[in-house]
């Protein structure tokens, strides 16, 4: 039985493809500026991997905030419950789920069972997200891959005081022209997002184990600061923590 999860965010769509309940394939690709094209673009990458079609799929579940755009969707859920579905899934012990995105950042709590019982979010500003990152790696003018490695390299790491992305990239230019060193400012970038992400998990509290998924997940300095700062060490997912809404989405398929 082959079912598929469709996570359409705001600077990638995922797909992930089940074949009786395991991870077939799976695919991440940019966004578009029209959700069902994005939607159509993971999904179609994905069957290509298996050489598979759409009719091959017997139930597909839409998520993510594009959601309601995906022509081929059967239905579509919440990526709340789809993160807290997805983690569950892979590590049923988890009780706190960070899922931080190209634009938003969402803390999420569940019970033993993957059930929502709380979750606080912040949609309303970029500063602690992916995009707020992109737009440091283009001021420093490193590649986004590169800042995670380069922030654990830092000796004194600079501090970051703007809780406005714009503000926070003219701070950071001040800081270049100033002669820090890059490995302190991103350190100090990574803390500030940190210091944002944190904010959010004491409005539900944090309790273990601790999973953090989304695309800034990739980043190993977001999450060793984060990490500092909350006192805990997270899981490790088996996974690219990128596909875990989709995730999420396929395995509610398979329950149709």
């Amino acid at each position: 039985m082959l079912v598929a999860g469709c996570d359409v965010g705001s600077l990638t769509g995922k797909a992930v493809i089940l074949q009786d309940g395991e991870i077939l394939c799976y695919s991440i690709v940019p966004t578009t500026p029209k959700p069902e094209k994005t939607a159509q673009n993971a999904m179609d990458a994905a069957l290509q991997k298996k050489d598979l079609s759409l009719n091959d799929i017997e139930f597909i579940v839409g998520t993510g905030y594009g959601r309601i755009k995906i022509p081929f969707a059967n239905s579509q859920i919440s990526e709340l419950s789809c993160h807290g579905k997805g983690a569950h899934s892979l590590i049923p012990s988890v009780r706190t789920i960070i899922d931080v995105g190209g634009q938003d950042c969402k803390v999420i709590k569940v019970d033993k069972n993957g059930k929502i019982l709380d979750f606080a979010m912040n949609d309303k500003c970029a500063a602690g997200t992916g995009r707020f990152l992109e737009v440091m790696a283009r001021t420093l003018e490193l590649k986004l891959e590169e800042l995670g490695p380069i922030s654990l390299e830092s000796k004194n790491q600079a501090k970051i005081t703007a809780q406005c992305s714009v503000f926070a990239e003219t701070e950071v230019v001040s800081l270049m022209a100033d002669g820090i060193e890059v490995s302190d400012i991103i350190a100090g970038i990574h803390d500030a997002i940190a210091s944002r992400i944190m904010s959010l998990v004491y409005r539900v509290s944090l309790e273990e184990d601790l999973v953090i998924t989304g695309g800034v997940a990739k980043n190993i300095g977001v999450v060793t600061y984060l990490e500092k700062r909350l006192g805990v060490t997270s899981k490790k997912l088996p996974v690219d923590p990128q596909i875990i809404g989709a995730l999420g989405a396929a395995l509610a398929a398979k329950e149709q």
